[in-house]
């Protein structure tokens, strides 16, 4: 049986915000970080609430690629203030902080309702208000983990592209590539289907059209809607369909040399598309066809999506090698056959085409240094 599963009332536009104004709560507690404090970003959502006589306790502490430490910190907080909505107010840190915390306070809380969950993103990237999947670091072992649970689904989705705004290019480059890479490893998974495709082809078509607009002037409001909904799309595909390989890796690489995750799966992914194109090949052709690239063959076509992956890297500053992600050659070569082990457990490998041995991803990321 093939399915396809959308649970997040998706708002978006100007007068999104308002929505906050009308949610049957009687606490909220909003996971931010300390940037969305000093902005005053906190400020403007904490307004909405206060014209509905909503009281808001502020857990600002999520730091980049949330810990453990943090998320169990967080939970314990929102159980003393038996707060009912929790609103996740960032980028995918703050996004996947407080699905953890979420989920971890209702496990404890058994027999109570589970509390009211909304995301409200600040990149283009991650796609984590749609997805039941949230990424914490277990920062003693060195290691991402990524949870996946029904439960972690936001209830909401606020999609604000004045948010977005005041993301510098490097951040707008980077969140954007994940996009992409979202996009097309839910298009090629194992798992993809009638409806995840439709998704994920338009968040493709969205990030070859206007992410390089919002990386060159940040003030472009069209581009910076289109990528978020680009995102959101793109989370919408992979939520049910899976991802693959270049998550996987760029997994590993974030939680050993806190490489930030959009940059490892741009700079990865070039390399994955090399080698599912034997089994998904025809797929790469198509996304080809629709970008207008040369794609006549399936070798064409797989071809000249690997050179505009690359190009549009280039375009942004982002290096097409691992070597030059300011990691050391001597300890990426000592951490390779732990990588290629953390790889082969990592659930997104599950849904890439071809499945990949240990010496697969030990080759893969000899040619990707």
């Amino acid at each position: 049986m093939t399915q396809f599963y959308g649970k997040t009332k998706i708002c978006y536009g100007e007068d999104a915000l308002e929505t906050l104004e009308h949610l049957p709560a009687t606490h909220a507690f909003l996971v931010t970080d300390a940037f969305m404090v000093k902005t005053g970003f906190a400020d403007r959502v904490k307004s909405h609430l206060d014209r509905n006589n909503i009281p808001c306790t502020v857990f600002d502490a999520v730091e980049s690629d949330p810990s453990l430490e943090t998320v169990t910190e967080g939970a314990k907080l929102f159980l003393q203030k038996k707060a009912d909505l929790i609103i996740a107010l960032g980028g995918g840190s703050p996004i996947d902080a407080a699905k953890a915390i979420a989920f971890f306070a209702h496990k404890a809380n058994e027999g109570k309702p589970k509390p009211l969950l909304v995301a409200i993103p600040t990149t283009s990237g991650t796609g984590a208000e749609v997805t039941g999947i949230a990424v914490v670091t277990d920062k003693i072992n060195e290691i991402k983990i990524p949870l996946s649970d029904e439960l972690l689904i936001p209830d909401m989705a606020i999609l604000d592209a004045r948010f977005t705004r005041s993301l510098p290019p490097h951040v707008t480059g980077a969140t954007g590539m994940d996009v992409l890479t979202h996009a097309i490893e839910a298009y090629t998974s194992r798992h993809a289907n009638a409806f995840t495709s439709i998704y994920a082809k338009y968040a493709i078509r969205y990030v070859f059209k206007y992410l390089l607009r919002a990386y060159r002037n940040g003030d472009d409001m069209e581009a910076r809607e289109m990528m978020l909904l680009g995102s959101c799309m793109a989370g919408m595909a992979f939520n049910n369909s899976g991802l693959g390989l270049t998550h996987s890796i760029a997994h590993s690489l974030g939680g050993i040399f806190h490489v930030p995750h959009g940059l490892a799966n741009a700079v990865v992914l070039p390399y994955i598309i090399r080698f599912n194109s034997f089994d998904v090949g025809i797929r790469y052709q198509e996304i080809a066809q629709m970008l207008g690239l040369p794609a006549v063959t399936v070798e064409e076509g797989t071809t000249s999506l690997i050179q505009a992956v690359r190009d549009l890297n280039e375009a942004m500053n982002i290096p097409n090698k691992i070597g030059s992600l300011k990691i050391d050659e001597n300890v990426f070569n000592r951490s390779m056959d732990t990588i290629a082990k953390n790889v082969l457990v990592d659930i997104c490998t599950e849904g890439n085409p071809r499945r990949p041995s240990h010496d697969d991803v030990l080759e893969i990321l000899k040619k990707a240094w």
